[in-house]
C-alpha cells in the first residue's frame, strides 16, 4: 500500500495514474493531510516538490515505522511508474531488513 505525497495533485494523480495500471493500493494526499491517511499505507513516496519537507514527514513516518524517500525529479518528470515503484520495493524492502 503506497502513499504518494504531494503539493496540489495535479501532476502526481498523473503518476498514480500510471502506478495504479500496476500497484490496486495507492492513494495520492497533501502533505498536509498526510497524519490522517497514514495509518493505512506500508510507504511514502515524497514528490520532489515537496522534497524539502522531509523533516515534518519524518516526524510523522518515523514513530509509525513506515520508510518514505522523495522521487527523483527526473522520473517524476517523466511520469515513470516503473522506477517510481522500484522506488517504493526497495525503500520498503531496506527499510525491513535494517529493522529486522
Amino acid at each position: 500500500r503506497i502513499l504518494l505525497c504531494c503539493a496540489g495533485g495535479f501532476s502526481t494523480n498523473m503518476l498514480m495514474q500510471n502506478m495504479a495500471k500496476v500497484v490496486k493500493d495507492i492513494l495520492m494526499h497533501p502533505v498536509d493531510g498526510l497524519e490522517e491517511e497514514i495509518d493505512n499505507y506500508d510507504i511514502v513516496l515524497v514528490g520532489p516538490q515537496i522534497g524539502h519537507k522531509t523533516g515534518y514527514i519524518g516526524e510523522i513516518c518515523d514513530p509509525r515505522h513506515i520508510p518514505y524517500a522523495v522521487i527523483d525529479k527526473d522520473v517524476y518528470g517523466q511520469m515513470d511508474g516503473a522506477t517510481v515503484m522500484k522506488l517504493a520495493l526497495v525503500t520498503h524492502a531496506k527499510y525491513q531488513k535494517k529493522n529486522a
